[in-house]
């Protein structure tokens, strides 16, 4: 076995590479982070014929790639896969391991993290070197309403899952140069006692939230679920997204999948409108990267409203069907 360095690894989740940034963006972060600790930031990937993705990953801050690239991998296997996982680390002996939080993340991580006997921080929305060189690893807790900061002080690799949007990625740079570590499959490698029978990829028609330009969020001040309906409609006519709080999402007035705030997704629009939004810190702390926000609340010193670039006091229901009334003129004009 060799001794323990200092890398940081990420794991390399392509499957949806051009939609899903995720990979991309932790690499930037560890990027940041190896300048602490002096460690090489690694990419891991696994599959069959897996070369563009390789160069990829170097493009956006890989420094060494590991890659076992055959034929057997060509379809995931979750047994598979986190047995490779497992293997690599235990040989190499890296530091960090970095995964995405995206539906494969959250499956194949726990499971690492248990076969090497390790921690996991699941969703972290931060990342930071402390004092003493450990990994800060920053989560929400209790449903979004506390922040934990944990690290793992014992125990390697420092594991922890990332939420896509949290990072900005690296510009692409065809002058990066890394090492790239081209493995045979292990022998021993276990028989899936699953079958892949046949798969099919059925891409989404809407754009990622966290990737939108532009994106309405609304709160309880929209005041119905009715009401909270007109923001798609507005939405529908600037191509925006919809976002929403967690009480709005509590309520069942739109889908878990459009909540923004530390339970939620982190996003960073060119232009963020809140319609009837307090401001508390569970949603706040999601919007740390948007461009220009407009506010509107009736509350004139509610924190979202002091976060605005533009600030309206008024119904925030009125406001959005004026929008609409407004745009639609102009296009009929």
């Amino acid at each position: 076995m060799m001794k323990r360095n200092k890398d940081i690894w990420v794991f390399g989740d392509y499957r949806n590479y051009f939609q899903n940034r995720v990979t991309l963006q932790i690499l930037a972060r560890a990027v940041d982070l190896s300048t602490q600790t002096g460690g090489t930031v690694c990419a891991v990937v696994l599959g069959h014929r897996v070369d563009t993705y390789v160069a990829e990953y170097i493009a956006h801050g890989a420094q060494k790639v590991y890659v076992i690239d055959d034929p057997t991998l060509r379809s995931y296997s979750i047994e598979r896969y986190s047995w490779l996982m497992s293997w690599l680390v235990t040989r190499y002996q890296p530091e960090t391991l970095l995964v995405g939080a995206t539906r494969f993340g959250q499956e194949i991580a726990p499971r690492v993290a248990k076969k090497l006997k390790t921690g996991l921080t699941a969703d972290c929305i931060d990342l930071e070197i402390n004092t003493k060189g450990l990994l800060v690893q920053t989560a929400p807790s209790f449903g979004g309403n506390l922040i934990a900061k944990i690290i793992t002080p014992v125990k390697r690799p420092q594991m922890a899952t990332v939420r896509p949007g949290t990072f900005p990625e690296l510009p692409h740079d065809d002058a990066a140069n890394g090492q790239v570590m081209v493995l045979p499959l292990p022998g021993d490698l276990p028989e899936d006692r699953i079958r892949l029978v046949t798969s099919e990829h059925r891409p989404s028609k809407k754009q990622k939230i966290e990737d939108a330009d532009i994106v309405i969020c609304g709160g309880r001040g929209m005041g119905s679920k009715g009401k909270f309906k007109k923001l798609f409609d507005l939405a529908a006519l600037m191509n925006a997204e919809v976002g929403a709080t967690r009480p709005v999402v509590y309520s069942e007035w739109v889908s878990h999948d459009a909540l923004v705030g530390q339970a939620g997704k982190n996003i960073k629009p060119k232009i963020l409108l809140s319609f009837g939004i307090s401001g508390a810190i569970q949603h706040t702390a999601a919007l740390s990267d948007a461009h220009f926000i407009v506010a509107v609340n009736k509350n004139p010193n509610a924190t979202m409203m002091k976060m605005a670039d533009v600030a309206i006091v008024a119904d925030a229901n009125q406001v959005c069907l004026g929008i609409i009334k407004a745009i639609k003129e102009k296009a009929r004009d």
